[in-house]
């Protein structure tokens, strides 16, 4: 499609061709909008996702050779094909990024888009299985709504490069080149149309409805089902965190999540009364185990009501006097709430007689602001009003059709029959949007009512913007098994490569035990517990979910608390309660990594590429991984010590090989050797050891074996050293639970390591909060040949402190 003619803007460039428009929209000088239209204008539509708007004071140029049309700023220069209108992407020195096919990488196909008609033919059915309640309509019609187009944006993607993203999904794939993906929401699917590329640039495309991913024998492309037009972002680093800087300043930044939300979590289907509930925290205060949120997950309606958002007053008898008890234990709560109501409650009367429900008459319509209004005002008054602390919006993708049967559907058949539900009652551009419209309301609602407390919201399906909203997504429900332990590390870091910040799983999988007349429900532990082979499981994904975002145990077949799994003294219980403590010694180091995160766009679960995009032998580790700047974690994934059935392994290492990257020294953190990188080394694995390197230059805070994120807050804090290159970090610190840091309520001390000199340097203060202590006691802990601390008391002001020489 050879171009016409073209028209310089303010903010971009417009072309038209013999086929259509396309328009260049300045974000940055890195952040570029590309959008393609057969039709006579471009869309005005907004999107869901983009919250800034393209920006006029980026300079750029416009030049033309006999063959090209030249963009260019003053990072990114994209080279345009007069004749096919085919994009070639560079960086500021002309090297190649990437590129379109030189017949052009642009393809629009009309197509019509039909929505469901219910009427008085319509009926009701309603259902539960595994997955829970939902209602089915039918007899449903269906009409041409309007024509839209299918879109496909192809590339040349090049020999060596890799490529991460997409979401997390069950599969477990890494880097995707070679692999195709099918991209709807569904449970152990969630979406975010993102590409991370090692060559330094990421791809967003803008479509809320089914896409697919492909690199493989059918062409290198992004194809979305049902657009106005092709619209999608290309973003240049070249760093990963480059990239996803760009990518929250054009979708938004993810808030703070209260200090307790990265403590330990305790979830399982289900806890049933108040007392239970009160008995569980009690039994972890006892033991002296670290806890700082008790779960309470579906069903905590009275009978049948699915979805009222209130509590059986028989089983729970005193709302706000259970909340009070539990805050009194310094422990806080989540619910499990869902956008399917059953007819009968006061909640689904509400949404029905308002016309808030979609076809179904059981999903409210989170695409309409006053139903929204109206699902937060149900869940404030039912729940959050009496002092509920956080919210998990369960089922966010609320229409399925394929938990059921013996036998797990073809992957295409998976797409077609759940993308299909979804669209019955969705429109079909949308059908991806659910989980962000859905989280929005929440955040916006609980904002209004207060800044005292923090929004946190777990959700089973995510979007690119739903950071925005303080949502963490977890991977759905997943079977145990050694097999789904290993995908799951490989899922985090695609899901996290995208932008979005927070994900977890459930540590020890959903499904547990084995039914063999539904295929979702497949794990290899029928004997729950008491299977020792469960149990060595267990301790693994434990350890796993130590180096999390969110540090949570959930599932169902078997109890979870951590004396299930032995008594004081035992190996599995020993094993647990080590990680446990590890991961409230290491809270200074976490939550300013979450500081970062909010203020500078950080990310804390780093594919290896994030750090040593360089070294392309990170590129396929999918089993490894940073946990901020400081440490690589590296799980284990198969059995040492029990098969199923508790049958002894025998004639196996305790060993696990990791890759060290290249460019550093690593210092094993449970030895201190030190080794080179650029090796693969054999690391030892015990039950009781995950193999954790630290990067050296590195300084890490940690601080008390505590029972709570807010106890001991004036225990003096370690600042860990490992020499062997320069080093900085920033230690980030506020209130801990609400929003006066949006006001500037923080501080910042920049701590820095001069290898040469052997000395740490504790820079100034910077900022306050209320409740800031003005004292504080360092102890600063040198690794290396002989590991030597020394204490000193810092006041605000800049500080030295020097080691002697070796």
């Amino acid at each position: 499609m050879p171009i016409l003619d073209y028209t310089i803007q303010p903010d971009g460039l417009t072309i038209r061709s013999d086929h259509g428009r396309l328009a260049l929209t300045l974000y940055t000088p890195r952040l570029i909008r590309v959008r393609y239209t057969l039709e006579a204008e471009l869309s005005t539509k907004p999107s869901l996702v983009v919250v800034v708007e393209g920006e006029t004071a980026v300079s750029f140029h416009v030049h033309e050779t006999p063959d090209s049309l030249i963009f260019a700023t003053t990072d990114i220069t994209i080279v345009i094909n007069r004749q096919t209108t085919a994009f070639t992407y560079q960086d500021n020195q002309g090297c190649l990024l990437t590129k379109e096919p030189d017949r052009g990488g642009k393809t629009l196909e009309p197509t019509d888009v039909l929505v469901s008609v219910f009427d008085e033919t319509t009926t009701l059915q309603s259902r539960e299985n595994a997955d829970g309640g939902r209602v089915d309509a039918r007899n449903i019609q269906q009409k041409i709504d309007r024509q839209a187009y299918h879109t496909k944006l192809e590339f040349e993607w090049a020999d060596g490069e890799a490529l991460y993203g997409l979401g997390s999904h069950e599969e477990g794939m890494f880097n995707l080149r070679g692999q195709h993906q099918y991209l709807y929401q569904q449970n152990m699917k969630a979406v975010v149309p993102v590409l991370l590329s090692t060559r330094g640039y990421g791809i967003f495309v803008d479509s809320c409805s089914l896409m697919t991913f492909h690199d493989d024998a059918y062409g290198s492309y992004l194809w979305s089902d049902v657009d106005d037009e092709l619209d999608y972002y290309f973003v240049y680093g070249p760093e990963f965190d480059q990239i996803v800087s760009q990518l929250r300043h054009l979708s938004g930044q993810a808030p703070m999540l209260p200090k307790w939300a990265f403590g330990y979590i305790q979830s399982k289907e289900h806890y049933v009364t108040q007392a239970e509930l009160l008995a569980i925290v009690q039994e972890y205060r006892k033991r002296q185990l670290p806890l700082d949120c008790i779960v309470l997950d579906w069903k905590s309606w009275t009978g049948e009501l699915w979805g009222q958002k209130t509590l059986d007053p028989e089983r729970f008898p005193n709302p706000c006097q259970m909340t009070t008890d539990l805050h009194q234990l310094n422990a806080h709560m989540m619910i499990s709430i869902w956008p399917i109501m059953r007819s009968g409650g006061d909640n689904w009367r509400e949404m029905h007689e308002k016309g808030y429900l979609l076809g179904n008459q059981a999903t409210y319509d989170a695409f309409n602001p006053e139903a929204r209004a109206c699902y937060w005002r149900q869940a404030n008054e039912g729940l959050f009003a009496h002092g509920i602390d956080a919210w998990w919006t369960d089922c966010t993708e609320p229409f399925e059709a394929d938990w059921k049967g013996a036998i797990k559907p073809e992957p295409e058949e998976r797409m077609r029959i759940n993308a299909g539900e979804a669209k019955r009652y969705l429109d079909p551009e949308l059908i991806n949007a659910y989980s962000l419209l859905h989280s929005q309301g929440m955040y916006e609602g609980q904002r209004q009512v207060t800044a005292a407390k923090r929004v946190v919201n777990l959700t089973r399906s995510a979007f690119l913007g739903q950071q925005r909203y303080a949502t963490i997504t977890w991977s759905g429900d997943v079977a145990a098994n050694w097999e789904t332990l290993r995908r799951q590390i490989a899922e985090g870091l695609s899901f996290c490569a995208t932008g979005m910040p927070y994900w977890t799983t459930d540590i020890g999988a959903f499904f547990v035990g084995r039914k063999p007349e539904m295929w979702f429900w497949h794990g290899d532990y029928d004997a729950g517990v008491a299977d020792m082979g469960y149990r060595e499981l267990y301790v693994r994904w434990f350890q796993f979910g130590t180096f999390l975002p969110m540090f949570r145990s959930h599932g169902t077949d078997t109890p979870r608390e951590i004396w299930r799994f032995g008594e004081p003294g035992d190996l599995m219980y020993e094993s647990l309660k080590k990680f446990l403590d590890l991961r409230y010694r290491l809270l200074p180091y976490i939550y300013s990594l979450a500081g970062w995160t909010t203020h500078n766009s950080y990310t804390m679960l780093r594919a290896l590429p994030f750090d040593f995009r360089d070294d392309a032998a990170t590129y396929d580790c999918g089993d490894q991984f940073m946990f901020g700047p400081a440490l690589l974690v590296n799980p284990v994934t198969r059995p040492m010590y029990y098969k199923v059935g508790s049958q002894p392994v025998e004639g196996v290492s305790r060993t696990r090989s990791v890759y060290l990257p290249a460019g550093t020294d690593w210092y094993d953190f449970w030895t201190d050797q030190c080794y080179a990188g650029g090796q693969v080394v054999e690391a030892e694995a015990t039950l009781d050891r995950l193999p954790l390197f630290v990067r050296a230059g590195s300084i890490l805070p940690m601080g008390p074996s505590r029972q709570h994120v807010n106890d001991l807050p004036d225990a003096p804090l370690e600042l860990h050293v490992y020499g062997g290159g320069n080093g900085r970090f920033q230690l980030y610190e506020d209130e801990g639970d609400n929003y006066n840091y949006e006001s500037g309520a923080f501080a910042t001390i920049q701590i820095s390591w001069e290898e040469r000199d052997k000395r740490l340097l504790l820079g100034k203060r910077n900022g306050q909060y209320p409740g800031m202590p003005l004292q504080r006691e360092f102890h600063i802990v040198l690794h290396g040949s002989a590991e030597r601390t020394i204490k000193a008391n810092y006041a605000g002001k800049p500080l030295v402190v020097k080691f002697s020489g070796d």
